[in-house]
């Protein structure tokens, strides 16, 4: 029998306090996060940004315990995944790979090969493809396989998505129907879809098929979920925790959420839908600063539909994608890794002149070169700036 080493793909995040600011340097270093017109300047940049962003961050993590618990998390994910699998007669091993925080994917690919596995099938713990996530991990994969001989001989597999997966799908069905079930008014409770946001020039510019993985995904769930609870729902979709000039996805949740409470809903039902597992993102920005926002809005009902975790219908359905990706044809790393155009967001073929999409995209990309110019004259003390004593 064939051993199979399942390596989970997540993004990972810091455990204490102390770890915080490195966390941050690592996420900012990646250009799949922050793209810079001079590639140089990545990582004093990301210096920089991780710099000031430390205390505010540091504030976040103490307000949900002192760290992140995607690792412990994950690692719990991986064990009842491998247990079902070898359960189903799959001699399976699981690893967890994370991007930007321990254990990294180095340490990872190294445990494969002492384990002398003989094919491995990447699974990335994001339902939904983007650029800056299950991508950016499959480029890291992809480096390190292109830098081991011994690595690059093995067998690869890669799941690239699964948003429409049926056990996925059933599985999130389910927690937000124990949810609902909970409110005043099952029949007329708002079921609200918050997303991790990302730059709206992936989608325009490079094909990022992120957002119209989100929108189906929203739309099969809502399907199931009508079929288990016998009714329809209002839903809206929004995505979260935008940064930098640029424009994201809309609309925004924290937006998304004043207009709802304008518009008299008072029972909402919230539901991470681009989050396999509870981390900073659903116990602070949702639980905590969304959850704020809204009673404000005049929300009454904020009830927030616990993450995937360990749960049973959730680890079937991952055992369902191995085996799947097992019996099937072969999906390489370059093939997980591609999108229908080429990443290539500077420079622009054309200046666009006003307030449209385009134009926005050089308004974020003006702004970062500016900063970018910044940062270099406060490294090197000489400047325009310096000369008139600004700085």
């Amino acid at each position: 029998m064939a051993r199979v080493g399942v390596l989970l793909l997540n993004l990972g995040g810091p455990e204490r306090i102390e770890d915080v600011g490195p966390f941050l340097y690592n996420l900012f270093s990646d250009p799949e996060i922050i793209r810079l017109p001079i590639p140089a300047l990545q990582k004093p940049l990301a210096w920089l940004i991780s710099t000031l962003r430390s205390g505010k961050s540091q504030e976040a993590y103490r307000s949900i315990g002192g760290g992140s618990p995607l690792r412990r998390i994950t690692d719990q994910q991986a064990r009842e995944l491998q247990s079902e699998l070898r359960q189903r007669q799959v001699q399976a091993t699981t690893y967890v790979a994370m991007r930007y925080w321990h254990p990294f994917t180095e340490s990872a690919v190294a445990d494969i090969k002492a384990d002398a596995v003989d094919e491995v099938v990447v699974l990335p713990l994001y339902p939904h493809f983007s650029i800056s996530t299950s991508g950016s991990s499959f480029r890291e994969l992809q480096r390190l396989r292109q830098a081991d001989p011994a690595f690059s001989r093995l067998p690869i597999r890669c799941i690239r998505s699964w948003y429409d997966h049926p056990g996925y799908v059933q599985a999130m069905a389910e927690l937000i129907a124990r949810e609902v079930q909970e409110c005043n008014d099952p029949t007329t409770a708002r079921i609200f879809f918050s997303a991790h946001g990302v730059p709206k020039s992936y989608v325009e510019e490079a094909g990022d098929p992120y957002q119209q993985h989100i929108e189906a995904c929203t739309d099969l769930i809502m399907a199931e979920l009508s079929r288990q609870l016998g009714h329809g729902n209002p839903f809206t979709l929004a995505y979260q925790s935008r940064v930098g000039p640029v424009e994201w996805l809309q609309p925004y949740t924290d937006e998304a959420l004043v207009e709802l409470g304008e518009q008299g809903v008072k029972e909402l039902v919230v539901v991470p839908i681009s989050f396999v597992s509870e981390h900073i993102e659903t116990l602070e920005e949702i639980d905590i600063e969304y959850r704020e926002i809204a009673t404000e809005a005049g929300i009454t009902t904020f009830r927030r539909v616990p993450a995937l975790d360990t749960y049973p219908t959730f680890i079937r359905g991952l055992a369902d994608l191995v085996q799947l990706a097992m019996a099937g044809p072969e999906v390489n790393l370059d093939q997980a890794a591609s999108l229908p155009t080429t990443v290539k967001l500077y420079p622009q073929e054309k200046w666009v002149w006003g307030w449209n999409n385009s134009s926005e995209v050089w308004n974020g990309r003006l702004a970062m070169l500016g900063f970018s110019a910044f940062l270099l004259e406060l490294l090197s003390g000489k400047g325009p700036l310096h000369a008139i004593g600004l700085l």
